[in-house]
């Protein structure tokens, strides 16, 4: 690249590389994985940087990228996860004059975890899905487009999806806030 592109592509990077992170972590639910996952959407970007005739799309791509990768991830053998029961998580203890009653922080901190916990059970495709849609706020339309697939599929997987979350929360999941 020369240097002009290498500085076009720094900015966009910068200014990008939060949110993308964020994306990922929300895909995949572990930060380490998030960072290799948003590493290989920007290395795949950085290749194809030149080709890119159309900045506007530089967002989708990326998208599609991280997505793509979340979910081959997930399919290899060695990074199947799997789940356990034997008592070994035990929840924090409050701070001293604190109780989860009167605390706002820890109820929105319990709720952000047992969402996350939620969206790792939930299977990597419905997981993409659920993420695009309601955390990055994609239409079916856009999500079809970043997943390759129909509307009805971004559909059907966001049923399903959304099925898989209320089993694993045990509750009513609000797809509209």
């Amino acid at each position: 690249m020369d240097p002009r592109d290498e500085q076009e592509f720094a900015a966009y990077f910068a200014a990008k590389r939060d949110s993308v992170r964020r994306t990922a972590y929300m895909l995949c639910g572990d930060w380490h994985r998030a960072d290799d996952l948003a590493q290989t959407a920007f290395v795949a970007l950085h290749r194809r940087w030149r080709k890119v005739r159309d900045r506007e799309a530089l967002d989708a791509y990326v998208r599609k990228t991280l997505v793509r990768a979340a979910i081959d991830e997930s399919r290899r053998p060695w990074r199947r996860e799997r789940q356990t029961d034997d008592g070994s998580d035990l929840p924090e203890p409050s701070a001293p004059g604190t109780s989860a009653a009167t605390d706002p922080l820890g109820d929105r901190v319990a709720t952000r975890e047992d969402l996350l916990a939620g969206l790792r059970q939930v299977p990597s495709r419905q997981r993409a899905v659920l993420v695009l849609r309601y955390f990055d706020g994609l239409d079916v339309s856009g999500v079809a487009g970043v997943l390759g697939c129909s509307e009805g599929n971004v559909k059907s997987q966001t049923a399903r999806g959304l099925a898989a979350l209320r089993k694993a929360l045990g509750t009513e999941v609000d797809a509209h806030g």
